[in-house]
């Protein structure tokens, strides 16, 4: 996949995401600001940009799990009406993600874009990066707040609690060290474990996260044997993080990233506890699983596929859970 070079579109990969051995690995965001209560700066970045209804448009896709990361936290906090989304696609021969041959007029500006590429630039004229889903865009200032989707959900955690409908804390600060740990562990070896797998380019690489991945697994299981939730007795970030790349695994990585020892469902724990999340109010519908297929499997995928979508495997996710029996972790 191509990027911006200098503020230009190139095809060219200048911007290696496979190392010399074969292994895959994600470049970091540029964008690093952050959306404050008011406005002040956050953690990253240089400027703050302050939590108001209407302000942030939000610009995702179906097929990226990271992206999926911020369109549950927008559901979770109950932000729909206070962020807009704008989902986006791949096509082949296209530059990035795109809007389609209609195009997208952006928000706060007289532009229209048919690229996201395009709203990149209106930001950083000069900019070289890889343009990426979630993007966070301002419409006030005309500027792109964020590319990093550990950074959005954190800003829609907590960011909009004035103005928003009151909901529970994803990240609360009794919890944050036994979340970040979470994180990084499922970070390094289930969402980047999956894409080395796919995308890795020597027996080697493939083999070493391939074992990562499902010892992760194997892991994640006997935890969910012991307590509901991840972290505590509670839904946290820490869940919605690891959500995306458990509702793709069966209908995506098994077959299309060679992530085939076993499936979500082979797992009784991690099963139910899948089951559980996507019936949590509002995430069905934030869960598009045909268009994580098209958008995986499509001849613009990003794993080289022929365009023939797989029409399986049939989806059980409202099936009972068991996971109110379990008792609260210790």
């Amino acid at each position: 996949m191509g990027h911006l070079q200098n503020g230009q579109w190139t095809d060219e990969e200048f911007l290696v995401e496979i190392d010399e051995r074969g292994a895959y690995n994600k470049q970091p965001s540029l964008f690093r600001n952050w959306v404050t209560t008011d406005g002040s700066a956050g953690p990253s970045g240089t400027a703050g940009f302050k939590a108001e209804a209407g302000r942030y448009a939000l610009y995702a896709a179906a097929r990226c799990p990271r992206a999926h990361r911020a369109v549950l936290s927008r559901v979770v906090k109950k932000l729909e009406d206070m962020i807009a989304l704008v989902n986006t696609d791949m096509e082949v021969g296209g530059q990035g993600w795109g809007f389609g041959e209609a195009g997208h007029k952006v928000p706060g500006t007289s532009h229209s874009a048919i690229w996201l590429h395009e709203i990149y630039t209106l930001s950083d004229p000069d900019c070289t990066t890889r343009v990426t889903v979630p993007t966070l865009w301002d419409t006030r200032t005309q500027t792109v707040v964020s590319n990093e989707s550990a950074e959005i959900i954190r800003m829609f955690d907590t960011a909009f609690a004035d103005i928003a409908p009151p909901t529970p804390e994803l990240y609360p600060e009794e919890l944050r060290a036994e979340i970040d740990a979470m994180n990084h562990f499922v970070l390094e070896n289930i969402n980047n474990g999956v894409n080395r797998c796919g995308r890795s380019k020597s027996q080697e690489a493939y083999d070493e996260a391939f074992e990562k991945l499902f010892e992760a697994l194997d892991a994640l299981e006997e935890r969910l044997g012991r307590q509901r939730y991840l972290v505590g007795d509670r839904i946290t970030e820490a869940d919605w993080r690891l959500y995306p790349n458990l509702i793709r695994f069966d209908p995506i990585y098994f077959l299309g990233y060679r992530c085939n020892l076993k499936r979500i469902v082979d797992y009784p724990n991690l099963s139910n506890y899948l089951r559980e999340l996507y019936q949590t109010p509002g995430i069905a519908e934030a869960s598009d699983i045909d268009g994580m297929k098209a958008g995986t499997f499509g001849k613009a995928g990003p794993i080289g596929w022929d365009g023939i979508i797989p029409r399986g495997p049939e989806n059980s996710l409202m099936q009972p859970h068991n996971r109110g029996q379990l008792s609260a972790a210790a």
